[in-house]
């Protein structure tokens, strides 16, 4: 029998938080402690701390299934296998959504024993920034329809509002609705909607920022919508900004926190990939980078896409070089991809490991081939790959120039990120 993630996140006896925040090097006065173990960290710290920035590994993977592949449990466990080898390790991951959490996907703090802690805080409310990000998202909805009710002297045309509203749940009843119904006093009726929270732009915008000031900035260049003559209409025009990065002066502080085995983790901020970027802040990763020799992150969905987002868009941006990047499979998910119902991925067939492979080498040939960066396959294991299905894996990847590794550390932690090569 095996415990459950929550058995086991509950089972381990965490550091306090300023200890963690000592043995990564956060000086005190930067520390925002929420509870005994989750802090905020004050991004003024970036201004005054030196020294050149650490190797930056980014993890990414296959294309998703409903099997499961195991980004984050693969980040948390291979920083505690570098930990476990000495090195000064960082990790810095998103934040998770009420809505997965709630839904199929369940919580994104890890698995096993590579987990991030408290993991039942930290797939909840955590330090509320998702709810600070959904506040100012609703407030600039509402200046917006105030502004049309109040006379709209920017001419915006109510049939060309782009923004919407959002919460931190799927639910889709609201996607798409009407509003502003009651008569006069209550509105301009108007086709609206919601967004989950993760999907608006203020949470893209929010992980780009480098600081207050050019969060601030970019707020204020979002489009809201456009006016009867099609020009665009910004925040900025709507003056709402200032009250929004008042909203948000505390969610673009990164948030610190800690992997089962203890080793300093930067959980902040959660864009979809499919909507944004899909990468934590800026500002976390950075914060990683300068205490840590080493700093795994993680990138949503696959690397056709989360990956070359990281690239095109976050590193870019930040001015961030990537060392060597990490491409996490399943036996199961590369079954899945072959053509197996999910009930039936348990049994070896190599027939359809082969027809799903294609998947996994044209990732690997992107990263190897197009982006130019060293990589190494990274095999989540399950109990019912066989001996047979990793040695085809292996070949394949081979192959190609590229080493594929067994991890265990859903099952093993850190220690479960040292083993040797697949045969």
């Amino acid at each position: 029998m095996y415990k459950s993630d929550i058995e086991i996140a509950q089972s381990v006896k965490m550091l306090p938080i300023g200890e963690i925040a000592e043995k990564a090097g956060i000086d005190d006065r930067f520390i925002e402690p929420y509870g005994r173990y989750k802090a905020k960290v004050d991004y003024n710290f970036l201004n005054e701390t030196k020294g050149k920035d650490g190797k930056l590994i980014l993890v990414t993977a296959i294309n998703p299934t409903p099997a499961g592949e195991g980004k984050t449990t693969t980040t948390i466990g291979l920083a505690d296998g570098l930990k476990r080898l000495g090195k000064s390790v960082a990790v810095a991951l998103r934040e998770p959504s009420l809505g997965p959490v709630f839904g199929v996907k369940g919580g994104a703090a890890g698995g096993g024993y590579a987990q991030v802690v408290p993991m039942e805080d930290i797939n909840l409310h955590f330090t509320g920034d998702f709810h600070a990000i959904g506040a100012a998202n609703n407030l600039l909805a509402a200046m917006l329809d105030n502004h049309i009710q109040q006379g709209n002297a920017l001419n915006i045309d109510p049939r060309r509002i782009t923004w919407k509203r959002c919460m931190d749940m799927n639910d889709r009843q609201l996607r798409f609705i009407v509003d502003g119904l009651g008569g006069k006093v209550n509105g301009t009726p108007r086709e609206d909607g919601f967004d989950i929270t993760v999907a608006s732009e203020i949470m893209a915008v929010l992980c780009l920022s480098t600081g207050i000031a050019d969060l601030k900035e970019r707020l204020g260049r979002m489009i809201v919508g456009y006016t009867y003559d099609d020009k665009p209409v910004t925040c900025a025009e709507l003056k709402a900004e200032g009250a929004m990065t008042a909203l948000l002066k505390d969610a673009i502080k990164p948030n610190l926190v800690q992997t089962l085995e203890g080793t300093p983790a930067f959980v902040h901020g959660g864009p979809f990939a499919n909507i944004a970027h899909g990468c934590n802040s800026v500002l976390a990763t950075r914060m990683a980078q300068k205490l840590a020799d080493y700093t795994v992150t993680e990138a949503g969905f696959a690397a056709d896409l989360g990956a070359e987002k990281f690239f095109d868009i976050k590193c870019r941006l930040a001015d961030l070089r990537p060392h060597a990047v990490v491409i996490v499979a399943t036996v199961r998910a590369l079954k899945y991809h072959g053509g197996v119902e999910k009930d039936a991925l348990g049994a070896e067939n190599l027939e359809a490991l082969e027809k799903g492979l294609p998947n996994l080498l044209r990732h690997v040939d992107n990263i190897k081939n197009v982006f130019g960066l060293p990589c190494v396959v990274a095999v989540n294991a399950f109990p019912t790959d066989t001996e047979a299905e990793l040695a085809l894996v292996a070949e394949k990847c081979a192959a190609l120039g590229v080493k594929a590794v067994r991890s265990d550390v859903w099952a093993r932690g850190g220690a479960g990120g040292e083993g040797p090569g697949l045969p």
